[in-house]
C-alpha cells in the first residue's frame, strides 16, 4: 500500500394488525436502592461501574388505545406505597483526548450500544458512564434508552431491572417481581424524569414522570411486542410487534403498520420521528419500513445485503435526518446524515441488545487506534527484507496485491510482527464476473452488477485465503486499498469502478461479518476512481508531502478539495504520512 499525495501503488427478550399498506424500500444506500460511585472507562470498553438500581411497584388500570382494537386491558403505574431514596453519584467524565479538530465532519451526535451482559460500547466521543458488565445479573440485558440530554442512559433487563448511569436517574423498576412476560424494551420520557418499560405481552410499566396511556396487556396478540417509542411531548407512545403491528396510545397517532402483511423477517424495533409525526420500523434482515412523516425520510436499508448478523435496533439523529442500524454482533451501519463512528470489535461476550443516540465530540470509538499512535503498513515487498523495528502501535498487513491475486507469501510472519496492532488490507482491482453475488442486483450504490459481483467474489476470496493462513486473526479491521493502479485503463467508468468497491465492501462487512471495513486511497484520487461514492466508513488517506502527521489529519479534507477531490463522510482514522520512515523503505502510518 503506497499511495502518496498523488501517486498510487500496490463493541430477555417482548401486534397490531390493522393492515395498512406500508411504505417500504428494501434497497441499500448503506433498577433495593444503592448509593455508589461511578467510574468511567475508555470509550468503547466495558465499564464495570455499580449502577443505581432498585425495585418500585407499579399498579394496574385501564386506558383504551387509539388503534383499531376495541377492547383494552392495560397496565398503569401510580406512585408506590413504599418510600425509597435513590442517590446516584455522578460519574466522573473521562477527560477527552486532544484530537485535531477538523478531522471529522461537523457532527455532535454519537451513539451507544449495549449487550446482553450489560457491557456498554461508546462511539463518536459519547462518554462511557458505566455499565453492568462484570456485575451479577439475574436476567440478561435486553435494551437501553438514552437520557434526553444525551449525557446518560438506562439499561433494562428482561426481569424488569433498571440500571441508571450518567445523568440518567433511577425512578424504579420491576426487578424482583414476577412478570407474566419478559420485558423487551424501554423508552425515556422526554423530560428525562421517568421511563416506560414494555413486556412481550404488551403490558406497559411506568416510572417517574412517565404516565400510562394504555397497553395491550391481557389481549391476544398475533405476535409478541418487541419495542416502544414515545411521542415528542411524552403524552403518548407506540408499541410495535414482531409481525409489524403498531399500537398507538395517548396522543400518539396511528400512521400505519405492516401488521397483517407477510414479512420475510420479523420486526425487531422502531424509532419515532423527532417531531412525532411518524416512525420507522426495522426487521432482522435490515429492511426499513416508514410511516407518516417518516415516509419521506427513507435513507436506506440493509434488506438487499446477505448478512450474517440479524439487525436488532435502530436509532435516529436528533433532527431525524438519518439513522443507524445495529446488528446482534455489534456491526453498525449509518444512513442519511448519520455518521458512522465505528462498530464493536468482531468478537464480544454478549449479543447486542440496543442502540441509543447520545452527544459526543466526534472521537471515533474502538477499534480505532489511540490518537497519536504510530506504525507501519507492510506487504509482500517486505518479505525478502527486514520488517520495521519496534516499538510500533499500528501494524497493517497486506493480504493480496490484486483482486483474486496470490496471497502475500509472508502473511503469517507479518501478522506475527504486527502483534496487537494488527489490521489487514487488500488491494481492489477492476474486473467483471458472471457469477451473481448477494446484494449486487438492484443495488443503487453499485449500478454495474457484474462489476459488483467481481468485487464481492474477490473480497470473499481474499478473506478465505487469509483465514487459511492466520485463522481467527483474520477477524480484525480491514482496509480496501483503492488506487489508480487497480482501475486506470481497466475500468470503463467511475460507476463500474465504484461497483467493484461496493461489492468488496459489502462482502467483508455483511457476509464475512467484519464490523470495521474502511478505505485506503490517495487524497487526490478518490473521485477520479469511484466518482461521488460517499460511504460512511473509516478513512485512511495517503498524504506524503506537508508538515506533521497531526497537522495532516486536520487539513486532509481541505487539501483534498484543493486537488478537486471531495472525501467521503466517514471519519479519518488513519493517515499514511510517508513512504520513507527514517529513510527506510517503509510506509509510515499515524492515528488521527
Amino acid at each position: 500500500m503506497s499511495a502518496g499525495s498523488g501517486a498510487a501503488s500496490a463493541t430477555s427478550s417482548g401486534s397490531g394488525t390493522t393492515p395498512t399498506a406500508p411504505s417500504v424500500t428494501t434497497g441499500t444506500t448503506p433498577s433495593t436502592t444503592t448509593t455508589t460511585t461511578t467510574t468511567t472507562t475508555p470509550s468503547g470498553t466495558t465499564a464495570t461501574t455499580p449502577p443505581t438500581t432498585g425495585t418500585t411497584p407499579p399498579t394496574t388500570g385501564t386506558t383504551p388505545p387509539s388503534t383499531t382494537t376495541t377492547t383494552t386491558t392495560t397496565t398503569t403505574t401510580v406512585p408506590p406505597t413504599t418510600t425509597t431514596t435513590t442517590t446516584t453519584v455522578p460519574a466522573t467524565k473521562k477527560p477527552t483526548a486532544t484530537k485535531p479538530t477538523g478531522t471529522l465532519p461537523a457532527q455532535d451526535t454519537a451513539y451507544w450500544l449495549d449487550d446482553s451482559t450489560g457491557a456498554v460500547y461508546s462511539f463518536g466521543g459519547a462518554p462511557n458512564y458505566g455499565s453492568m458488565a462484570g456485575h451479577h445479573l439475574d436476567k440478561p440485558i435486553v435494551g437501553m434508552a438514552a437520557a434526553p440530554t444525551g449525557k446518560g442512559y438506562w439499561e433494562v433487563a428482561s426481569d424488569g431491572g433498571v440500571f441508571a448511569f450518567g445523568s440518567a436517574r433511577y425512578y424504579g423498576s420491576e426487578g424482583g417481581r414476577k412478570l407474566v412476560s419478559p420485558v423487551v424494551g424501554m423508552a425515556a420520557a422526554p423530560t428525562g424524569h421517568g421511563y416506560w418499560l414494555v413486556a412481550a405481552d404488551g403490558r406497559v410499566f411506568t416510572f417517574g414522570s412517565a404516565h400510562n396511556y394504555g397497553s395491550e396487556g391481557g389481549k391476544k396478540l398475533v405476535a409478541p411486542i418487541v419495542g416502544i417509542a414515545p411521542t415528542r411531548t411524552g403524552h403518548g407512545y407506540w408499541l410495535v410487534a414482531a409481525d409489524g403491528g403498531v399500537f398507538s396510545f395517548g396522543n400518539a397517532r396511528f400512521h400505519g403498520s405492516v401488521g397483517g402483511h407477510v414479512l420475510a423477517d420479523p420486526v425487531t424495533g422502531m424509532a419515532a420521528m423527532p417531531t412525532g409525526s411518524g416512525y420507522w420500523l426495522v426487521t432482522t434482515n435490515g429492511a426499513v419500513y416508514r410511516f407518516g412523516g417518516a415516509a419521506s425520510r427513507y435513507y436506506g436499508s440493509l434488506a438487499n445485503q446477505h448478512q450474517s448478523q440479524r439487525v436488532v435496533g435502530i436509532a435516529t439523529l436528533y433532527d431525524g435526518k438519518g439513522y443507524w442500524l445495529t446488528g446482534a454482533g455489534g456491526e453498525v451501519t449509518a444512513f442519511g446524515t448519520a455518521v458512522y463512528w465505528g462498530s464493536t470489535r468482531e468478537h464480544i461476550r454478549g449479543r447486542i441488545a440496543g442502540i441509543a443516540t447520545g452527544i459526543g465530540d466526534g472521537d471515533p470509538g474502538p477499534p480505532s487506534f489511540q490518537s497519536g499512535s504510530y506504525g507501519y503498513d507492510v506487504s509482500q515487498y517486505q518479505c525478502k527484507g527486514r520488517f520495521p523495528a519496534s516499538p510500533h502501535q499500528i501494524g497493517i498487513v497486506e493480504i493480496a496485491g490484486w483482486s483474486y491475486g496470490a496471497v502475500n507469501p509472508c502473511l503469517a510472519q507479518e501478522v506475527t510482527w504486527a502483534a496487537g496492532g494488527l489490521n489487514l488490507y487488500t488491494l481492489v482491482s477492476y474486473g467483471t464476473s458472471t457469477t451473481p453475488e448477494p446484494g449486487c442486483v438492484g443495488n443503487a450504490a453499485a449500478p454495474v452488477s457484474i462489476a459488483c459481483d467481481y468485487g464481492y467474489g474477490a473480497a470473499i476470496t481474499a478473506y478465505e485465503e487469509a483465514r487459511s493462513v492466520i485463522g481467527t486473526r483474520v477477524d480484525v479491521p480491514w482496509w480496501l486499498d483503492v488506487e489508480q493502479i487497480g482501475f486506470s485503463k481497466l475500468s470503463p467508468s467511475t460507476a463500474a469502478s465504484r461497483s467493484v468497491v461496493v461489492g468488496a465492501y459489502d462482502a467483508l462487512r455483511y457476509t464475512e461479518n467484519i464490523n470495521t471495513v474502511g478505505f485506503y486511497f490517495s487524497l487526490s484520487d478518490w473521485n477520479n476512481i469511484v466518482g461521488d461514492y460517499n460511504p460512511s466508513a473509516p478513512l485512511f488517506p495517503a498524504w506524503w508531502t506537508g508538515p506533521t502527521p497531526a497537522f495532516k489529519c486536520v487539513d486532509a479534507r481541505a487539501f483534498a478539495l484543493s486537488q478537486h477531490d471531495r472525501l467521503p463522510a466517514g471519519p479519518i482514522q488513519l493517515l499514511q504520512y510517508t513512504d520513507s520512515v527514517n529513510r527506510q523503505p517503509f510506509d509510515g502510518d499515524y492515528a488521527c
